[in-house]
């Protein structure tokens, strides 16, 4: 069975989430399989993904295969799949740039990057590689506030002639000069920001639309967020996050009846709180008024371990991407983006992009 190859920028949970999730899949078929939103995309199975090269900056995962650089510090994500075969690709030195937060050097190193005195790679290597290995797609899966590197990365994919799929809220496929350049160069892009299988962000979503369609109006919301793996202990810097609050709150308004005031709407994290690991906490409210005007709240707690969530979520991202490049679609692809990332070029209700992505899967939409 012919595989998907796919390149991916950063080893870290969300990383290890995926590749123990391919080999997890791979004793599993149709009707045992928990988890998945899509069996088969385009012929392909959960399994049928190959990581054929990998880039990092920490130097406990560089010189390591991929199937060992996954379990190293300062990953700390559930482990469901212990046996994950050596795949024979070898994590390589990246291109640091912001994607190291200075504070991050404050921490002890079982939380914290451990930055490499390897030398960096450089884009003409990056590309090398890429193209060597026979990557198809690019992954991004670096730290919220890597401006300088996603550009980097996603430079790397244009010349190298892959797809790219950007997982984090740097925006790429919503940045029209970036959408304008991967559809010149007749390559697919998927973003931004993956949007968890069942996270803080599509609960918030479908209960902001429940509101406007049961007809209570939202008056006031927040959701708070803790954990304790590195994507929480990156964001304590809050000038990283100008994307990422951008790209939470717009999931949340764009499904609102009216566009809440930003004094009445707070979407972020909140605090590091290392020993939850990679389990995420959510702490949400809703206040709003329904019939006669009379007054109502609601209140939800969501605990769950945060990389897994996203695995499957982008495991058929990566599948619809292979479509685009099977069919010969460059550009933004609108539908998948809509429904796996929370920062799309096009925002609708979950259930139109759910319909739209399963349309655009059966060959009766294009992007």
């Amino acid at each position: 069975m012919k595989t998907i190859k796919i390149g991916i920028v950063g080893i870290g949970n969300c990383a290890s989430s995926l590749i123990q999730g391919i080999e997890y899949y791979r004793t599993k078929n149709r009707g045992d399989a928990i988890g998945l939103m899509h069996w088969e995309i385009g012929g392909f199975r959960p399994y049928d993904i190959e990581v054929v090269a990998a880039f990092d900056i920490d130097k406990r995962k560089i010189g390591n295969d991929v199937a060992a650089a996954i379990f190293e510090p300062p990953n700390c994500t559930a482990v469901f799949c212990e046996n994950v075969p050596a795949t024979g690709t070898i994590v390589k030195m990246g291109k640091v740039l912001d994607g190291f937060a200075d504070h991050m050097n404050q921490y002890d190193s079982r939380h914290s990057f451990v930055l490499s005195d390897a030398r960096e790679s450089t884009k003409e290597e990056v590309v090398k590689e890429l193209k060597q290995s026979g990557a198809e797609i690019l992954l991004n899966y670096l730290p919220v506030g890597s401006d300088q590197a996603v550009a980097f990365y996603a430079d790397c994919a244009i010349e190298a002639g892959v797809g790219f799929i950007n997982n984090m809220p740097v925006f790429v496929a919503s940045n029209p000069d970036w959408a304008r350049r991967f559809e010149a160069a007749g390559l697919p892009v998927i973003g931004d920001d993956v949007k968890s299988q069942l996270g803080a962000t599509i609960i918030h979503r479908v209960l902001a639309n429940l509101f406007k369609n049961r007809g209570v109006k939202l008056e006031r919301t927040y959701q708070l967020n803790i954990g304790g793996n590195t994507d929480f202990l990156n964001m304590l810097d809050r000038s990283r996050l100008t994307s990422k609050k951008v790209s939470k709150t717009e999931a949340v308004q764009s499904q609102v009846m009216n566009r809440l005031e930003s004094e009445n709407i707070h979407i972020g994290p909140s605090d590091w709180v290392p020993w939850q690991k990679d389990n995420k906490v959510c702490f949400l409210r809703m206040e709003g008024r329904l019939f006669g005007d009379v007054p109502m709240n609601l209140e939800l707690r969501l605990s769950v371990e945060d990389s897994p969530n996203s695995g499957g979520v982008v495991i058929d991202a990566i599948r619809c991407c292979k479509l685009a490049l099977d069919r010969r679609i460059g550009g933004v692809l609108y539908s998948p983006s809509a429904y796996f990332m929370k920062h799309p070029p096009q925002q609708c209700t979950d259930d139109r992009a759910f319909q739209m992505t399963q349309e655009y899967i059966d060959g009766e939409r294009e992007r």
